[in-house]
């Protein structure tokens, strides 16, 4: 799912410059980013569009950055459609969090809370980020500053410096849609802490969000991964194959049942079936 993702980005980000081409960029931003001028018209399709579309290439390249590491990691945590709800959600709602806002900067003159027009993947992104940090709060990532300066910070710390800054962007204006990415960090710590009753209420969506988000470090930012080193499944013992990788799969199902559970959890069940043959 996120390899589908990443390439769905590219896609629509050509075909948005074909059409900005076409028919000029403003309105293809009118068509396509999300607006109150455009919800107000019944155009509920600008939810979904404006987190495929962006404003030049390091806009794009950024964001494909942080869905690349942390979606995967998600997508590992929670299977494709979790993740894919996750990520839609966050995007979502972040969206909606800057329109909001900017309605209110603009209504009751307060506050500079930037444009009420919104686009780009990020508010998604942020989901993604929050839901990993919430889930591997002590998990050390690397970000590369300037692409060349590695400095490393436990999950948690670099959610909140990300909170941090999109609570003060928010009153120092510019073009940034921080409340986007503000609704989009709750949603994922939403996600995480409720997921349990988001399935409830909608089948499988929020299935595995009790389970860790990954067994690996992360290396983000802008950006490399670099995984832990680890003993290949088939060579751990028996004992201590089930206890690291089976129970927790069991919880899983006592929990959310076995339709929750993903391709490689299903993997894993075969082959401690096939370990525990040998024996």
């Amino acid at each position: 799912m996120t390899t589908l993702l990443l390439i769905s980005l590219v896609a629509c980000y050509v075909l948005q410059l074909i059409l900005e081409k076409q028919l000029g960029q403003d309105r293809v931003y009118d068509l396509f980013a999300l607006s109150i001028a455009g919800l107000r018209k019944g155009w509920y399709y600008q939810l979904i569009t404006f987190q495929f579309m962006h404003v030049g290439l390091l806009h794009i390249a950024g964001n494909m950055f942080g869905l690349y590491f942390f979606g995967r990691a998600m997508e590992e945590a929670l299977g494709r459609k979790g993740m894919l709800w996750l990520y839609l959600l966050s995007g979502t709602i972040g969206g909606l969090v800057q329109v909001a806002l900017g309605l209110a900067s603009a209504s009751f003159g307060f506050g500079s809370f930037g444009n009420a027009t919104v686009l780009g993947a990020s508010a998604g992104v942020f989901g993604l980020i929050a839901a990993f940090a919430t889930s591997e709060p002590n998990y050390p990532i690397t970000l590369l500053v300037f692409f060349v300066l590695p400095v490393t910070m436990l999950a948690k710390w670099l959610l909140l410096i990300e909170a941090v800054v999109a609570v003060g962007g928010l009153f120092m204006g510019g073009n940034t849609a921080h409340g986007a990415h503000l609704g989009g960090m709750l949603t994922g710590i939403a996600w995480i802490k409720w997921g349990s009753w988001l399935e409830s209420l909608g089948g499988s969506w929020g299935a595995g969000t009790r389970r860790r988000a990954s067994r690996q470090p992360v290396r983000a930012g802008v950006l490399r991964a670099v995984r832990r080193p680890r003993k290949n499944d088939e060579e751990l013992p028996p004992a201590e194959f089930i206890s690291r990788e089976v129970d927790p799969i069991l919880e899983k199902i006592s929990a959310h049942g076995i339709h929750s559970l993903t391709e490689r959890e299903r993997e894993i069940l075969e082959a401690a079936r096939s370990k525990m043959a040998r024996r």
